[in-house]
C-alpha cells in the first residue's frame, strides 16, 4: 500500500495574479476526505463561487441543492455558507489549488481574495477518490 503525500506548495498567486486567474471562472469544486469519524458523511466538499457579493440567506440553500443535484451529492450536513478568504497555491498540479485561509495571522502573509464558499459534508458515488483518502479540485469556466 502506498503512502499518500501532501502536495508541496511552491508559492502563492499575488493579488493581481488571482484577479487574472479568476477571469472566466464560474466556480471551483473541491472534495477531500471528511476529518470527522462515521457516522458523519465521508466527503468534505467546498464550493468556491467566483463572487464576493453577499448571497441572500434564502438563496443559499437553493444554490447548495442545485450543486448537489448536478453532482450526485447526497445527505449533506455541517453546512457553512459565507464569504471567506481564499488564496491560490502553486503546486505540481496544473491549476492553482484554492486554499481557505482561516488563521488571521496567516492572512497577513499570504495574498488572498474574498469569495463566497459553501462548505459541507456529504456523500456521492462520483467522488470515490475522496473516500479513499485523496483530495482534489475542479474549475468550472463560463
Amino acid at each position: 500500500m502506498s503512502t499518500i503525500q501532501p502536495l508541496k506548495i511552491h508559492s502563492y498567486l499575488s493579488l493581481s495574479e488571482i484577479t487574472d486567474h479568476l477571469k472566466n471562472v464560474e466556480f471551483i469544486l473541491m472534495a477531500a476526505p471528511s476529518m470527522l469519524k462515521p457516522p458523519a458523511h465521508p466527503i468534505h466538499f467546498t464550493i468556491i463561487l467566483n463572487t464576493a457579493e453577499v448571497i441572500p440567506e434564502e438563496v443559499r440553500p437553493l444554490i447548495l441543492e442545485k450543486f448537489c443535484r448536478e453532482h450526485g451529492i447526497t445527505a449533506t450536513s455541517h453546512v457553512l455558507s459565507n464569504r471567506e478568504r481564499i488564496a491560490f497555491a502553486l503546486t505540481p498540479q496544473n491549476t492553482p489549488m484554492p486554499r481557505h485561509i482561516i488563521d488571521p495571522a496567516e492572512a497577513t502573509t499570504i495574498p488572498w481574495t474574498l469569495l463566497h464558499i459553501i462548505d459541507f459534508l456529504g456523500d456521492s458515488n462520483g467522488f470515490n477518490e475522496a473516500k479513499e483518502g485523496l483530495s482534489g479540485w475542479s474549475y468550472s469556466y463560463t
